[in-house]
């Protein structure tokens, strides 16, 4: 199996442009696939400079429904109009963020280009499910623990008016092989604690390997509250036999406040990393 980066909002490897967003290129003995696009298509350009043929993917995952993971999709049907794109039927959803009351504009919009469900390789799917061997999604029904602070800010319109993100549109990918077994997450809206837990629900044991964003970045100073939340979450995985890779929403200061608890357990992938497996 092999993991690269195509997209993560730090500087990594040279000729990659990092921005706000994810991508990740994915080969396993059956597949190559992608998850997520990042924000554009200088998503594609990373691609090219790694050396990453996209026109030979075969398989397309959108984690959840927000802009800096879609906005490569449609530049990438241009160049591969036969991978089959899988995401949730609640994706192309009125999504925003609240940017409070000081912005320009309070309520923003960072749902998805709705051209992208208009696609005929788009498949919307009503929960779970399997997409080949040992290739399958999942999704949350219940969550064990409550949502990071973090995604209070997150909202979807409704004809009612704006009201908080349940994040139904989120699903999350499972592969195993050759023993080895790996969840991939885009920013872990419903809670890492929770999908690890639903995960353990599923499938007798934690995975391997979690890569993901943690959804846990803020562009203002954290309070001591905040700092603790996000060690308490470390504090659960801890708990796990698992090695995790994270990027993108979780910012550099969460990791780094989490790494002083998960120690070389924790890793951070950069704009155009290999993931090693």
């Amino acid at each position: 199996m092999r993991i690269r980066n195509l997209m993560e909002n730090t500087d990594g490897v040279a000729g990659c442009v990092p921005a706000h967003g994810l991508s990740f290129y994915v080969e396993t003995a059956e597949h190559k696939l992608l998850l997520d696009l990042g924000p554009s298509d200088e998503t594609l350009r990373n691609a090219e400079a790694l050396g990453v043929d996209l026109r030979a993917v075969d398989t397309m995952i959108l984690s959840h429904g927000h802009y800096d993971h879609s906005g490569g999709i449609l530049p990438f049907t241009e160049i591969n109009d036969r991978a089959v794109i899988y995401m949730q039927s609640a994706a192309p959803g009125e999504y925003f963020a609240d940017d409070g009351e000081a912005a320009p504009e309070r309520y923003r919009y960072i749902g998805i280009d709705r051209r992208i469900a208009e696609l005929p390789q788009v498949r919307l799917l009503q929960g779970d499910a399997v997409i080949g061997d040992g290739l399958e999604i999942f999704t949350i029904a219940s969550r064990t623990h409550a949502l990071p602070s973090t995604n209070r800010r997150l909202l979807v319109r409704t004809a009612e008016g704006y009201r908080r993100d349940d994040f139904s549109h989120e699903h999350f990918l499972v592969i195993r092989e050759a023993g080895r077994s790996v969840l991939l997450s885009g920013c872990a809206h419903n809670g890492i604690l929770s999908i690890l837990d639903e995960y353990v629900r599923r499938y007798g044991a934690a995975p391997d390997l979690v890569i993901s964003g943690f959804h846990l970045m803020k562009k203002s100073a954290y309070s001591e509250e905040e700092l603790e939340e996000i060690r308490d979450i470390a504090r659960e995985l801890v708990r796990y036999p698992t090695r995790y890779v994270t990027c993108h929403c979780t910012g550099t200061v969460a990791f780094d406040v989490m790494k002083e608890i998960l120690g070389d357990r924790l890793e951070y992938v950069h704009c155009g990393e290999e993931v090693r497996v």
